[in-house]
Parts: structure tokens; C-alpha cells; sequence
């Protein structure tokens, strides 16, 4: 699969992996593996370790998830991303409304 997900205990912080392509071929598997969460005031991370590929629907996905999440309040934190996709957050300007670690 190439979504896969983890929420603690508490329902309070969700861990999502994306594998392989992160593009429009994932948005239903990406938009569950959220959508049954806490939404505001749980904390996010976005593990990007295991992707290959990340084009502006990946993007996109990631603002969605932003706005569920409570949008400029949101806690999402997007890891781990290899150098390529690394650059393509960067050239969205996406280090100034997400933590990249």
C-alpha cells in the first residue's frame, strides 16, 4: 500500500507514510488515512522517507490536510523527504506553513 497510517493512543497524533508516488493516483488513500483522525489539535507527520515521486497534486493533498487540520493552526510536520522531493517543497515556498524536518 502506499499510504499507510498510525494514530497513538490517545487520537492525538497521527503518523501518515506515503511509498512510492505521492500524486493523484493516492488522494482517496491519503484523504481516509486522515480523515477519521481528530482534525484541529491533533499533530501530524507526514513521513515522506519511502516516496520517490511528489508532483503538485501531492501538494495539494498536503494543503488539504493543512485546512482539516485547523489551517494556520495545524501541526504537520513533513519528514524525511529524499532530495528531490525535498526541493519541490521547497520551490513551493511549503517551509513556510509546514515544519520540515
Amino acid at each position: 500500500m502506499p499510504v499507510s497510517q498510525t494514530v497513538s493512543d490517545d487520537g492525538k497524533q497521527v503518523s501518515i507514510t506515503i511509498s512510492d508516488r505521492f500524486d493523484f493516483s493516492i488522494h482517496r488513500e491519503f484523504r481516509a488515512a486522515y480523515e477519521g483522525t481528530a482534525g484541529p489539535g491533533a499533530r501530524y507527520y507526514i513521513d515522506l522517507s519511502r516516496a520517490t515521486y511528489m508532483d503538485s497534486s501531492g501538494l495539494g493533498m498536503l494543503l488539504l490536510l493543512r485546512d482539516f487540520a485547523g489551517g494556520d493552526k495545524a501541526d504537520i510536520t513533513i519528514a524525511n523527504a529524499p532530495p528531490e522531493i525535498y526541493r519541490v517543497l521547497e520551490i513551493a515556498n511549503f517551509h513556510q506553513i509546514f515544519k520540515i524536518a
